[in-house]
């Protein structure tokens, strides 16, 4: 378990699947990390620390559930400055079905990343 969504986030969260006929989740959140280590680490030059922090960002209290038929995500209201200069919104997307109930943190995705790490396109 990496964390757990707040009594609001686990809510608005479920209300979407419900309009979707998709069964409720519950609160306690998994990580694997197999796809954010190919995407952030291997692929974008992150480093670990820099992963924890998108990931500690995107799951604060005050993050907001952007819930739609295709995805289900939340993203942090607090811009965070990133080591390389940036000023980013850290999403995460979750993965709702394989371990259900449990979500899945599935990607972390900082928007706003413009500035890339030294040798990443």
């Amino acid at each position: 378990m990496v964390g757990a969504l707040t009594t609001t986030q686990l809510g608005d969260i479920n209300a979407e699947r419900q309009r979707e006929a998709q069964p409720p989740i519950i609160d306690e959140v998994l990580f694997l990390g197999k796809h954010i280590h190919q995407s952030r680490i291997v692929k974008d030059g992150y480093t670990i620390d820099d992963v924890i922090d998108q990931i500690s960002s995107a799951m604060d209290r005050t993050a907001v559930v952007m819930a739609s038929p295709k995805m289900t995500a939340m993203t942090s209201q607090n811009p965070r400055r990133d080591h390389y200069g940036n000023t980013v919104r850290d999403m995460i997307v979750f993965e709702c079905t394989a371990r259900h109930p449990r979500p899945e943190l599935y990607s972390v995705i900082p928007k706003g990343d413009t500035k890339k790490q030294k040798g990443h396109p």
